[in-house]
């Protein structure tokens, strides 16, 4: 009798094994599925930042800063579709310059797009009190600029389009007053995911 209970035990016992084995099992397939077709996020590089006006002491009149940034698309399969890219500039956490950079477009898998943005006259919004500032920082050695891409990004997938995304990449940007160079600071590239 003792014995038929414990057979009993045991075929209980392996088949809740069984149950729990397959879904770890099954668990950890899909695990590694969802990391190897998950879409990467694209990247953000500075190419080129160039403020001419920056040697003239009268350069509020006639200034405007150009840059030259390159998105890189990382994802094998996966092509993502800007809805809308734009720059804007920061000095001292306060925006002086807004531009849209390009049209709606779509980005294949692994190429890159070069994105060319120039704030001048409306869209460069440097004050009179602004631009003293620029030029004691520049005496000072450097002038420290923040440069913002954001953008709305869709994936897509095979044929079906993800949801949306709103994504930053921040490039800390130096001045230097010496051999009037640009040096590039530290890069960030912020994923902000948006509900709509």
């Amino acid at each position: 009798m003792a014995a038929v209970q414990l057979g009993k035990y045991c075929q209980g016992f392996t088949k809740l094994l069984t149950i729990f084995l397959s879904i770890l099992l099954l668990g950890t397939i899909l695990l590694i599925l969802w990391l190897s077709l998950r879409p990467h996020r694209p990247t953000f590089h500075i190419i080129d930042f160039n403020v001419p006006g920056f040697a003239q002491p009268s350069g509020l009149n006639d200034s405007r800063i150009t840059f030259n940034v390159t998105a890189r698309n990382t994802n094998k399969h996966n092509g993502i579709y800007y809805d809308s890219v734009a720059g804007l500039v920061f000095y001292k956490d306060q925006q002086i310059g807004w531009t849209p950079l390009m049209e709606p477009f779509l980005q294949g898998p692994r190429t890159t797009t070069m994105l060319y943005g120039k704030f001048c006259g409306v869209k460069l919004t440097v004050t009179g009190k602004r631009w003293p500032e620029f030029m004691n920082a520049r005496k000072q050695g450097k002038v420290v600029f923040r440069l913002q891409i954001t953008s709305v990004i869709k994936y897509k997938i095979r044929i079906w389009m993800l949801s949306t995304i709103r994504c930053m990449s921040i490039v800390m940007l130096e001045l230097d007053q010496k051999d009037r160079s640009c040096r590039l600071g530290r890069t960030r590239n912020v994923m902000l995911i948006s509900v709509k």
